[in-house]
């Protein structure tokens, strides 16, 4: 599949639509506060820090990205703001359940359920200020980093980490600007380890 600007029409037996590609985004996918795509946000902001080679995201592969020298990581993500109407904000957890995975290179799952990754990102959109809440703004999230290893060692069975739980795991929270060099020290650690 090619990368689309968003300039593309749709079309019905050749003849462009009046909608765009950019249209459909506009209508699907403005709102990045949303569960689905807050999610994919922080993978992106991920992406962004490691320099993931990849260009563009492939959905359900075993991990979500992987750094330029090839170390996989997963991205999980969770915050206090919902865009639904709330009594009172979300109590922020991360998925950590081992599933069996899909490798898109190969079109296989795992025999077993695993966490491929070597690396876990948990990004927190810690903002709880509805009217100024904005994912685009680097200083509203938060990211603990750990190795799988660490995560498997101290919870093998365990779905879902409190906020707290892995707080006490990975330590205090880093900015965006300290989570590019903590993934990459993780990285020499593990690769020291090997």
């Amino acid at each position: 599949m090619s990368t689309l600007t968003g300039d593309e029409p749709f079309h019905a037996d050749g003849q462009p639509l009046p909608f765009t590609v950019a249209d459909f985004w506009r209508w699907g996918v403005a709102n990045l506060a949303g569960n689905a795509l807050r999610g994919l946000v922080a993978e992106f902001l991920v992406a962004r820090a490691v320099q993931a080679p990849d260009a563009t995201r492939v959905e359900w592969d075993a991990v979500d990205l992987r750094t330029p020298q090839g170390t996989a990581i997963e991205v999980k993500c969770s915050g206090y703001i919902q865009t639904w109407v709330q009594a009172a904000l979300s109590r922020p957890s991360f998925d950590v359940a081992q599933k069996r995975s899909w490798h898109a290179a190969t079109n296989t799952y795992s025999a077993t359920p695993t966490r491929p990754a070597s690396i876990y990102v948990f990004a927190l959109h810690h903002h709880q200020d509805r009217p100024t809440l904005d994912v685009r703004d680097l200083t509203q999230w938060s990211f603990f980093v750990v190795a799988t290893r660490r995560l498997n060692e101290a919870f093998p069975t365990t779905k879902r980490l409190a906020l707290g739980t892995l707080q006490a795991l990975a330590g205090p929270p880093l900015g965006y600007a300290q989570l590019a060099e903590r993934v990459r020290d993780l990285e020499l650690q593990l690769l020291q380890d090997v």
